[in-house]
């Protein structure tokens, strides 16, 4: 089941970026520039996680753990 948040949450960011993509260019001001990369910036870290939970690089996030440990107890 936590591979599948992490999956949901990757098209999530997939989705925002390609909704976000054509309005890169209008970009002209130094504000907008700077809003932009750091959204992106920001969008990169949220696809770095996502895919280091993934692959199990990390430990997923608390509510999913807690999920998991109770699936565990509730096999035994």
């Amino acid at each position: 089941m936590m591979r599948h948040y992490a999956i949901l949450r990757l098209l999530l960011a997939g989705f925002f970026l390609y909704i976000a993509w054509p309005v890169f260019p209008y970009a002209t001001s130094t504000i907008e520039l700077l809003f932009w990369g750091v959204w992106l910036l920001f969008l990169l870290l949220v696809i770095g996680a996502n895919f280091a939970t993934l692959l199990e690089m990390t430990r997923p996030p608390v509510m999913e753990q807690e999920e998991y440990n109770r699936r565990q107890r509730d096999m035994h």
